[in-house]
């Protein structure tokens, strides 16, 4: 890895306060500036702030990922992006956590308040409200490893090496909030109406843990045959990875949901019965940054902008 990289383990890992992303803003812009490229931030009342390295109105393939901060969670985020029966279940089963902590709450109340009858609603609004908060604006995650300080390496890794020929081929767009929504990415994507109806789109959200990495296309994007083929020629399996373009059925919820020809770029590990799936996310066990991952998906960026450039 770079310095560069480096650095945004060591001292960058939290990103979620507007102090630690104006911080973080301002330390990548340095660095971005530093190595030639053009930086320009699109800031909005509830999108935060994205950072944007190149000209997404003329780049070949934008390459993007999100860079806050999610609230550390008691339990993981258990994403199974080709089995939508576990991933369902899994959801339910924060609802029934969620739902237990509600009665708990609500049984404290009446036993040991004496709340009148009129007043017993209350505590479970109040827990409602509060579980709500926490996963939007509770205390921030202090290992972000996988997600998302792998796809914030992986575009500043790319964005750093690539040759200035190169340049004008790509765009790098650090997203804002994906946590709170996909705000970030639905901002840019309403700005840039290139980007999001006709641009190849790469979007690296979690992509550090685990053995194989996978592209998640879009509808349209599994249309294109040629473009999937591309993917497939660029980014290579080396150090026991693989990679695949999934065809089939399969989702992956990131921003790349905000554009219509892109792919959620993830990697991903196997279960015996549940098959593709990622764990420790938005907890205190995120500590997992395989390296070789990165190089994989650095050196498949580079081949991808290569090959656009010696295309006739």
């Amino acid at each position: 890895m770079t310095r560069q990289s480096q650095t945004v383990l060591s001292d960058f890992q939290v990103r979620k306060s507007s102090g630690q992303k104006r911080a973080f803003r301002a330390w990548l812009r340095g660095q971005l500036e530093g190595a030639g490229w053009t930086v320009t931030e699109e800031s909005g009342r509830f999108s935060g702030t994205n950072v944007i390295a190149g000209d997404p109105e003329r780049a070949e393939v934008l390459f993007t990922a999100h860079y806050d901060t999610q609230a550390v969670l008691p339990i993981p985020n258990f994403i199974t992006p080709r089995n939508l029966g576990w991933y369902l279940a899994y959801q339910l089963l924060f609802v029934l956590l969620y739902t237990a902590a509600i009665f708990v709450v609500e049984f404290a109340a009446v036993v040991l308040l004496d709340l009148p009858r009129q007043a017993l609603p209350w505590p479970a609004i109040g827990m409602c409200i509060f579980l709500m908060w926490w996963m939007f604006f509770g205390k921030a995650n202090r290992h972000t490893a996988n997600d998302n300080t792998s796809g914030v390496v992986t575009l500043l890794e790319s964005a750093l090496t690539l040759p200035p020929e190169l340049r004008d081929r790509a765009c790098f767009v650090f997203f804002d909030n994906e946590e709170r929504g996909m705000l970030g990415s639905s901002a840019f994507a309403g700005r840039h109406r290139r980007a999001k109806e006709e641009a190849l789109v790469l979007n690296f959200d979690c992509v550090s843990d685990g053995s194989s990495i996978q592209f998640y296309p879009t509808k349209a994007l599994k249309k294109d045959e040629a473009a999937l083929e591309r993917i497939e020629v660029a980014f290579l399996p080396q150090s026991g990875k693989t990679v695949e373009v999934v065809r089939g059925f399969g989702f992956y919820p990131s921003d790349n949901a905000s554009f219509r020809r892109a792919a959620g770029v993830c990697a991903l590990k196997k279960g015996k019965r549940i098959g593709w799936y990622m764990d420790r996310i938005h907890t205190g066990r995120d500590t997992v940054f395989q390296e070789e991952n990165i190089a994989l998906l650095t050196g498949g960026i580079r081949r991808m902008l290569e090959a656009e450039e010696n295309t006739p």
